[in-house]
Formats: structure tokens, C-alpha cells, sequence
């Protein structure tokens, strides 16, 4: 036994010094010529050129603290390097007459060919190591300095790095097939181009989508590896494609030789190809970055692995100059997109589609018109041009389709108060979530059901039209009335909404949604302490008494944990309302002013249902107090700003408080509370207490409830939509007199979402991503430093190590 080890050791030994001897040959040889240095300072010139200096591909253009130009460029510069690099490794030999010397030594025809493997791997390597003059550029002019993400940039060297080795090995088998290293240099870059972008275009032909024929080109494993993400199915891929070329390099070399394959070889190959199967059924992936961007959460993935039926995404943000910002919501899109395409067994599909490209006026308006019918919205950009600024119309959107069912992802989540970078990194925040829960919508058949609360004037289903109209496309919405409603249908109901009430409840009412929540049913009170509306201030001569409503309720929210004051909010971060100044010629002057009472609430909780909203509109809200209850745990949503003061009601209200300016002083408040989530278990309002009289149905009373949650907003309006002047209802959140959108839309998807699902999709949105940015004013100022630094450092590199080398063989031949 001890015998057998020494002989493996010696062999093992012995293949090691042989390819490390001609590995050592062929890289003295080729950093003994001109060439050499020539083709890698040409490579390292026009990569330079790319990044820092043509502004469609420059990194000081592109304003983010990355190296992703790098890394796409890279790859197709590296079709002319490596060829150059690689044609003459066997050609030459054979050419010369050389090959013959080779194999009159002891020496393999694989270790031949692995030495020469490895050397032109090692120049490819050698090649790109100036390219880390880049990286310290980047991270000197990031925001702060050094705020880059080191782990992505190591990641996205892997990837270039394994690509080169795929290149290397095309390399190696072109020039075995030729003496000529002009026709191996074009074989190799064909091939090259050919595995590296042929799959992908041939895939895109109608009659072989359906076949995943990009799976077989390098560019889709490279994008995956490219981002600082390693997949073990990609690394299979380039391991065994390097592997692959290199065995055709054997196989020519012994067929020249007219040799026959040993068994050995054809174990190999068969080796290979087991590798790539089963990588596809078992993998696993090593995320490189700071924030590990993109490692899908085991929700995500767990429910992309369920998918039942297929589902097809398509993606509208696409277009020529977009801008940097865009560009990376846009890269952001592709790669989550191919995150969970990786887990959905290939049940996934995507493309990306500029919808009016070549597209005339009219086509182009039809086209918007259909899209906005289904919830694709378009953006109005300035886009820098040679010929100036012009307006270029984006679609920061996509739409998820399954079942005959189309799913709008809205892609740019807007937000008051946040700068474009930061509404750009929230929203890349937020695409996991986005496209989940899109996802899942499309693909579930049976839809959660949501019920609004009718008998006692709730807002109207007019008032409802887009909240209804938006969850339809996720649920099924409907009314409820309390009274009227079985315990047993009620159970049925994932989430209760109580818009608005203006009535008291009964004690039979309360008692049935009492029993509801004990049951584990979920409720959102959106509720209204006062009496107050605009609509009576302007018909009552522009003074209204605002009074406490009964709705018989405050005593059931108390034992929950909650009180809902009787008063109103009075808030200088407001929304503004129209008010006539005047006629003038017969026409009514309008001028829009702030109105107290409207407050505009800016989410500032990092919990998952309001996280990176935008402001959310509301009209007379009031002021929640929380109570101490056990078993129940409470979180703030949404409050009023600091700038605020608390009116008690009864209350009279005037709009002649228009003509007058607010002392800021009499405002400075602590933030009031106007919306709260509660989870756990509540105790019953009924606990203790005779059940109500008239009730007929037998209901099993529970005193303490399962685990569950409700929510309480203070205000009604949070939920009502603006109604035109023809009766035609806006969207919810949008104010048609100041056409700005608030977030009351987003804030009820959220809050369905959060309160009906429990697999925790909700939690992705808890995700935060690193901003990284180029200081701007530094790269203004120091633009062509930076430029000249990035262009000629990586050269005056290489020839620092040509003139090493040249005084090193002279004095190697001087002794």
C-alpha cells in the first residue's frame, strides 16, 4: 500500500514539472516578444477608451461607484486578445517543425497541451491586472472614498477570469487545426463570438424559443457570473466548455498523429457531460456582494419552485440613451429576472421590449393608450443628444402574465422629498418583492377574499372604485354587511375593511366582528372620530361645526390596545385644496392653498408595509393614542410631521383660516400617531359579558383569539378616490387639482398583501441595497485627470514590465 502511494506521489510529481516546464516555456517565450506587449497595451488602450472616455460606455458618465462597464466590455475585447494570444501556441509549432522535438521528450500529448493552457491563461491574467488601476479609481472618487463594493468587483474578476478560460481553450483548438496563425486567429475569434453571442441570437428565432438554446451559449452563464454571483451550474459550464475544447485540441493533435483516443480521454468527456447534468438538478450559489443583492430570499425561492403553471414577463424599460440611473434599473431588472428564473425550473420566461420602436404618432399614442388601460404607465425623461436635450417617453414598468391574466410591476417607485439616486435605489429595493408577489398573484388560482363593510354609510362604491378595482386584480373584493352576513361566511373572509363608517354599529354587529377577530380574521379600521368635509364647509357659508361621531366602537378598539381621539390634526406638511379668489371677465379665479386639515403623512417606519412609500394624503384625521395590552404587539405607521397641532372637537372650522399664514410656533408638536399595526393575540370584548340580544345564529365563542393582526388609520379618506366633475372616478391617491400621485394606493396593496398572505412575502421589501455613488463634482473637475490616469497608468505598466524583462534576458545572455 505504502509502495502504491509513493508510485502515484512520483507520477503525480512527475506530470506536475512537465507542464510546469513548458507552461515556463511558452510564457519566457512569449514576454520575449514585441508583440506580446504590443497586443496587450492595444487591448488595455481601447479598454480605456471605452470606460473612461466614449460617453456611451464611460464609468465617470455613468455616476455609479462600480465596475459593471468593465465587465460588459470586457468579454468582447477578449475575442481579439486571446486569439492573438493563443494562435500561435500550436500553429507555430507546427509550422516551424517543432511539434517533433516536443514529442521525442517524455512527454504527454495532454501535458503538452495543458502547459501551453495554462501559460496562455497566465497572460490573459497578466493582461488584466493593470485593469486594477480602475478599481482604484473608482473607489478614490466614490462617495464617501472607498465606497465600493470589493466583494461584487472580486466576483465579477471570477467570472472574466473563467470566460477567459473558455476563450483560451477555443484558442488552443482553432490553432491545432491550422499551421497558419492568421486562419487560427479568425477561426478563434469566430468561434469565440459564435459560442459567446450565436446561442442567444439563434434562440431568438420564432420556431427554437421554446428550446433554451441560450443555455448553451456562454453569454447568459457569464451575465450570472459577471455580477459578482457564482453559480455552481455556471462554473460547471466553463469548467467543462474549457474542458471540452481542450479535448477537441487531443483529439485533432491525435488524429495529426494519426493516434487513437484512449479510454482515459473518452472517460473524460463522458465525465463532463455527468457533470453538466446533474449541476442542473443540485446547485448552489456563493453571492460575492456586500449586501448579498442577489441571493433570493428562501420565500421567493420556495415560491418560484411551486409554480404551476408558466409564466411569461415582459419587460418595457428598453430603449437607446437611457440614462445611467435608468441603465442600472434596468441591469437591476435583468439580473432579479434571472435570479428566480433560476429557480422556477424554467417555468419562467422574460424579455425586455421597447413598445414604440418603429412606431409613427399615431401607433405611438394608441400604443400608450392601450397600456395605461392595463397599468403600464410611461415617464417623460430629458435625454442628452448631440443635438441637444430632447424628451424621450420610458416605460419603467412590466407585466406578468399567466393563466390568461396580466399582473402590472410597476419598476420606479416615486417618492416626495427623496433625490433621483435614491428613488432609483429604493426601487431596485423593492424588485424582488415586486416581481414575487406579481408572480404569485398570476399563478395562484384561488384568490384571497376582501370584504368592505356596508350598512352604515361607508364611503360609496364610487369613492371605492380604484381601491376595489386595484385589489380585484389579486383578490375577490366585494361588500359585507354585518348584519346580514352568516359567522360562517364571514369566517370565509381574509380581510375585513371598515371604510368610513358614519353610523353606529349594533351589539350584534360588533359582536360578530368580534368573533371574526378571536377566529384569527384580520380587520383594517380606517375611521373617522369627527365629523368634518370640505363639501360642507363650501355649503355652509365656509364654516362647518366639526363634531364627535358615535359609531359605538370605542370600547371593542380599547380592549384591542387602541384609542382613536376626538380630535383633529391640524398639520403645515399638508396637501392643498382649490379655493375661489374672485371672478374676473365672468371666470372664476381659482388659486390652490394649503389646507391644514389635509394632512400629508411621509412614512418614516422601516416596517415592510409602508417602507419607501411616498407621502400618503388624507383629510381630517385624528390622533391615536396606544394602550398598554399584553400579548399584543403594537408598530407605528404612519404619523403626522413635528409641525402639527391638536384641536379638540367639538370644533369650528373656517376657511377664512386660508387668508391667514400659520405661525409656525404654534405648531411645533410632537409627531401624532395616526396609523398602527397590532399582532397577537387580542382578548374579546365580549369576555365576561352576556352575548347580545337578537343574535340567532350560534357562534363558538372564543374569549382570547388565535394569532393575528388588524390595523387602525385614522382617518376614512385614506382609502377614497377624487371623483370628476362627470362622475368619473380618479385613481386613488391622485389629486387631479395639483396632479401629483400620493401613495394611498401602494399603502392599500401593501397592507392586502401583508394582512393576507403568510408565507412573509411582505418582509422582502425590509431588503436595503447600499447607494454607491461617483462624486460628481469631483469628476467635473477632474475629469481629464482622471481620464489620462485610466488611459496611460495601464500602459506605462506594461511597458514597466517590458523593459524588466528586456534587462533581465540581457543579463541572463551577458554571463
Amino acid at each position: 500500500m505504502l509502495w502504491d502511494n509513493i508510485v502515484v506521489i512520483s507520477a503525480l510529481n512527475t506530470i506536475y514539472y512537465n507542464v510546469l516546464s513548458i507552461l515556463k516555456k511558452e510564457i519566457i517565450s512569449y514576454l520575449s516578444s514585441l508583440v506580446a506587449y504590443v497586443t496587450i497595451g492595444v487591448f488595455l488602450l481601447v479598454l480605456g477608451l471605452f470606460l473612461w472616455v466614449f460617453p456611451d460606455s464611460s464609468i465617470l458618465e455613468y455616476g455609479y461607484a462600480g465596475l459593471e462597464s468593465l465587465f460588459s466590455t470586457a468579454p468582447y475585447l477578449f475575442m481579439f486578445l486571446i486569439p492573438a494570444i493563443t494562435m500561435r501556441s500550436l500553429a507555430e509549432e507546427r509550422k516551424e517543425g517543432t511539434f517533433e522535438l516536443l514529442f521525442t521528450r517524455p512527454l504527454k500529448d495532454w501535458e503538452i497541451v495543458l502547459g501551453k493552457y495554462f501559460a496562455c491563461l497566465s497572460i490573459v491574467l497578466f493582461a488584466l491586472l493593470p485593469t486594477l488601476v480602475y478599481y482604484y479609481s473608482v473607489s478614490s472618487l466614490g462617495i464617501p472614498p472607498g465606497n465600493i463594493d470589493a466583494g461584487a468587483v472580486i466576483g465579477s474578476y471570477i467570472g472574466l477570469f473563467l470566460l477567459g478560460g473558455v476563450f483560451v481553450g477555443i484558442g488552443m483548438f482553432a490553432s491545432s487545426i491550422t499551421k497558419n496563425q492568421i486562419i487560427a486567429f479568425t477561426i478563434s475569434v469566430f468561434l469565440c463570438f459564435f459560442f459567446y453571442s450565436g446561442f442567444d441570437s439563434i434562440s431568438q428565432l420564432l420556431s427554437l424559443q421554446d428550446l433554451g438554446l441560450q443555455n448553451l451559449g456562454i453569454t447568459q452563464h457569464y451575465d450570472s457570473v459577471s455580477r459578482g454571483v457564482l453559480d455552481t451550474r455556471d462554473l460547471t459550464y466553463f469548467l467543462v466548455a474549457g474542458g471540452v475544447f481542450i479535448w477537441l485540441t487531443l483529439f485533432v493533435l491525435g488524429r495529426q498523429r494519426q493516434k487513437r483516443l484512449s479510454n482515459g480521454m473518452v472517460g473524460l468527456l463522458c465525465v463532463f457531460f455527468s457533470l453538466v447534468s446533474s449541476s442542473y438538478f443540485s446547485f448552489t450559489r456563493f453571492d460575492f456582494t456586500a449586501e448579498k443583492r442577489f441571493t433570493i430570499s428562501p420565500v421567493s425561492s420556495k415560491i418560484m419552485r411551486r409554480l404551476s403553471e408558466r409564466i411569461k414577463v415582459v419587460v418595457y424599460l428598453q430603449g437607446d440613451n437611457l440614462p445611467g440611473g435608468f441603465k442600472r434599473l434596468q441591469s437591476a431588472t435583468r439580473d432579479m429576472l434571472s435570479d428566480l428564473q433560476a429557480y422556477s425550473k424554467g417555468k419562467i420566461q422574460f424579455e425586455f421590449r421597447d413598445p414604440l420602436k418603429g412606431l409613427n404618432n399615431d401607433q405611438q399614442n394608441e400604443v400608450i393608450q392601450n397600456m395605461a388601460a392595463e397599468g403600464v404607465e410611461p415617464t417623460n425623461l430629458s435625454v442628452k443628444t448631440d443635438n441637444g436635450v430632447t424628451q424621450k417617453l420610458i416605460f419603467p414598468s412590466a407585466l406578468v402574465s399567466a393563466n390568461g391574466k396580466d399582473i402590472p410591476v410597476k419598476l420606479l417607485l416615486s417618492r416626495i422629498g427623496l433625490s433621483p439616486d435614491e428613488v432609483l435605489n429604493n426601487s431596485i429595493q423593492n424588485l424582488e418583492y415586486a416581481f414575487t408577489s406579481a408572480i404569485k398573484k398570476a399563478d395562484d388560482g384561488g384568490r384571497p377574499q376582501i370584504g368592505f363593510t356596508e350598512g352604515h354609510h361607508e364611503l360609496t362604491d364610487l369613492q371605492l372604485n380604484d381601491a376595489m378595482k386595484t385589489l380585484a386584480e389579486g383578490f375577490q373584493v366585494g361588500r359585507v354587511d354585518l348584519s346580514a352576513i352568516s359567522f360562517a361566511d364571514l369566517q370565509k373572509i381574509k380581510l375585513l375593511v371598515i371604510a368610513k363608517p358614519d353610523q353606529k354599529f349594533s351589539e350584534i354587529e360588533k359582536f360578530k366582528l368580534d368573533q371574526y377577530i378571536m377566529h384569527g380574521g384580520r380587520v383594517l379600521w380606517t375611521i373617522d372620530q369627527v365629523s368634518a368635509e370640505l363639501d360642507s364647509l363650501r355649503g355652509h357659508g365656509g364654516e362647518q361645526l366639526a363634531f364627535p361621531k358615535q359609531l359605538n366602537l370605542d370600547d371593542q378598539l380599547f380592549r384591542y390596545g387602541i384609542r382613536i381621539n376626538y380630535d383633529l390634526i391640524a398639520d403645515m406638511n399638508c396637501s392643498q385644496i382649490p379655493i375661489s379668489t374672485g371672478n374676473v371677465g365672468g371666470q372664476a379665479q381659482i388659486q390652490m392653498l394649503p389646507w391644514l386639515y389635509y394632512p400629508v403623512f411621509i412614512p418614516l417606519s422601516k416596517h415592510p408595509v409602508v417602507k419607501n412609500l411616498d407621502g400618503i394624503s388624507s383629510e381630517f384625521a385624528s390622533s391615536i393614542d396606544i394602550l398598554d395590552t399584553k400579548n399584543v404587539n403594537k408598530t407605528v405607521l404612519l404619523t403626522s410631521s413635528p409641525y402639527n397641532k391638536k384641536l379638540t372637537a367639538p370644533h369650528i372650522l373656517s376657511l377664512q383660516a386660508l387668508e391667514q399664514e400659520p405661525n409656525p410656533k404654534e405648531f411645533q408638536s410632537v409627531p401624532k400617531i395616526t396609523g398602527v399595526l397590532l399582532e397577537g393575540r387580542f382578548i374579546s370584548d365580549w369576555q365576561n359579558r352576556p352575548l347580545p340580544e337578537g343574535l340567532k345564529e350560534q357562534v363558538p365563542v372564543l374569549s382570547q383569539s388565535e394569532p393575528t393582526k388588524m390595523i387602525v388609520i385614522s382617518d376614512g379618506d385614506i382609502l377614497k378616490n377624487q371623483i370628476g366633475s362627470d362622475g368619473s372616478p380618479y385613481p386613488l391617491g391622485y389629486d387631479h387639482y395639483t396632479h401629483q400621485t400620493y401613495g394611498n394606493k401602494n399603502l392599500l396593496l401593501n397592507i392586502a398583501d401583508y394582512m393576507t398572505d403568510d408565507s412573509g412575502l411582505i418582509a422582502l421589501r425590509t431588503k436595503e441595497i447600499k447607494i454607491r455613488l461617483l462624486n460628481r463634482a469631483r469628476i467635473r473637475s477632474e475629469k481629464m485627470y482622471w481620464q489620462l490616469v485610466n488611459t496611460i497608468a495601464p500602459l506605462v505598466l506594461v511597458l514597466i514590465c517590458a523593459i524588466f524583462q528586456h534587462y533581465l534576458r540581457r543579463q541572463k545572455y551577458a554571463r
